[in-house]
């Protein structure tokens, strides 16, 4: 019986290969160029046009539109972004100045799940209207309720006619907090509006909330010092592979999820899900709907231009330098994002005085410590071998045509039912987006180039896995043969 289920196992997850993950059509192999010639002007730090990126933008291609460079601040990138020079390897002497220790490597969760200053939580928040039970929104209006912080940096909606487009803001009031509920599935520049927080004297004590690469360049000494403010606070979110315009993620609910045209403006938000379906959430006349697409049934020339390089560098799914971290990768699955629980992450003294705070405002409701089952190593390895930006980097053309959607559904029930569960599927995506994002960077700047990018908790899983996949070391050694 082991064996047959075994067997089931390896060829479910070779039926991966027609899952269209994250494909992309990376460049040939070169360094990131790092010039600042167009970062001063007459001794002064002149910010870069948004127009111009990536092409002007010192990451290039690997840019991933942040927001510091479209600032004064701009004067910092090359030590505080997190795609030059050392990049996310910067995380190892990070860690331990914010959370007063670093990362057990010795430790699964971890290691991979970043510092811990208790197990992960599952949670739910308050606000309606939210991508999921609006656990960030309910910590972030504690925050400001309480007058622990006077304004806050989020990620609200550049218009009402579309929703999904990002655009910072920074809120001082309910009001102005709640056009930042949901998710804005590209590239977001959150630190654009960091001359505004500099310049205003009423503001002392700040909340950012972002993602892991944003977080990074805030969390920069030179970046902190500069805002000269006299408390920060750092609101997290687990994050991978965003698409790299607005315009891209619309081709992928359109195209490649087959939203209509006329359904588009109704999508609210969708996320990948642990029954291997991309939920997309539709509101019409107040009411949320949901459709189901199994990952099974994208169709493959879609996925290419669905997410930015710069994803594909990444290696802080987990938002490692937040001081509090929501996510969902880890969460049990409920049956929509409005009654589904969430992850909480904490990881400093500051991180427990968010949760403290939003806890005793009863905005934010705790259920239990999050916990998860099935192994997820095999899982990993195969998904990455079968994925699109890999085969294309070894010379294997992507699949462009999905299952049908019946049969597509029904291999999502049979991988979710063998798969791994709640944080073990967590562990399951963190490695494999690891994993492929290795061999991507390999393929970009070569074996000393990837090393000096990659943060130490990267490097030991990859070797790990390296030691005991005879399939992963051909890969890899393919790509170096390039």
């Amino acid at each position: 019986m082991a064996n047959l289920c075994q067997d089931m196992l390896l060829f479910l997850l070779l039926l991966l290969s027609i899952l269209p993950t994250n494909a992309f059509s990376p460049s040939q192999r070169s360094s990131i160029s790092s010039s600042s010639s167009n970062i001063l002007l007459h001794g002064q730090p002149t910010p870069i046009d948004a127009k111009d990126w990536p092409q002007k933008f010192p990451a290039k291609e690997h840019c991933s539109k942040c927001g510091l460079c479209e600032t004064s601040f701009v004067q910092y990138v090359e030590t505080s972004c997190a795609f030059l020079k050392e990049g996310m390897s910067n995380i190892d002497s990070l860690e331990p100045i914010l959370h007063k220790r670093s990362r057990n490597l010795e430790n699964d969760y971890e290691s991979r799940f970043g510092v811990l200053d208790q197990d992960i939580l599952l949670v739910k928040g308050t606000q309606n209207g939210s991508q999921w039970t609006g656990a960030v929104t309910s910590i972030a209006l504690a925050m400001l309720e309480s007058k622990t912080v006077d304004a806050a940096i989020c990620i609200a909606s550049k218009s009402d006619d579309n929703t999904l487009e990002p655009q910072p803001i920074i809120a001082k009031t309910k009001q102005d907090l709640l056009k930042g509920r949901g998710v804005k599935p590209s590239l977001a520049p959150s630190l654009k509006v960091l001359d505004e927080i500099k310049q205003d004297e009423s503001i002392r004590n700040l909340l950012f909330c972002g993602v892991g690469c944003a977080v990074q360049a805030f969390r920069s000494e030179l970046v902190q010092k500069d805002l000269g403010l006299d408390n920060v606070y750092v609101l997290g979110t687990n994050c991978a592979d965003n698409s790299p315009t607005p315009q891209a993620s619309q081709d992928f609910i359109q195209k490649g999820l087959g939203i209509s045209e006329e359904d588009y403006e109704s999508v609210k938000g969708y996320e990948f899900m642990q029954d291997f379906k991309v939920h997309v959430k539709k509101e019409t006349e107040g009411s949320n709907s949901y459709d189901k697409i199994p990952y099974f049934s994208l169709p493959g020339n879609i996925a290419r231009a669905s997410i930015a390089s710069s994803c594909l560098s990444c290696f802080d799914y987990t938002n490692s330098l937040a001081d509090i971290v929501v996510g969902y990768m880890g969460a049990l699955l409920a049956d929509d994002m409005d009654n589904n629980y969430q992850t909480l992450t904490i990881r400093n003294q500051k991180g427990k005085e968010m949760f403290d705070i939003a806890t005793k405002a009863g905005k934010l409701n705790v259920y239990e410590t999050a916990t998860g089952k099935g192994s997820w190593k095999d899982f990993a390895v195969q998904t990455v071998l079968a994925d699109g930006v890999i085969e294309e980097m070894i010379g294997k053309q992507p699949k462009e045509q999905g299952m049908p959607p019946a049969v597509g559904n029904i291999v999502a029930k049979l991988v979710q039912y063998i798969g791994p569960k709640g944080l073990n599927f967590a562990e399951y995506s963190i490695d494999y987006h690891i994993l492929r994002n290795y061999l991507y960077c390999l393929d970009q700047w070569g074996e000393n180039g990837t090393e000096r990018k990659m943060p130490q908790y990267a490097q030991s899983i990859v070797k790990e896995y390296l030691k005991d996949y005879e399939g992963l070391r051909t890969v890899r050694d393919k790509i170096l043969a390039k």
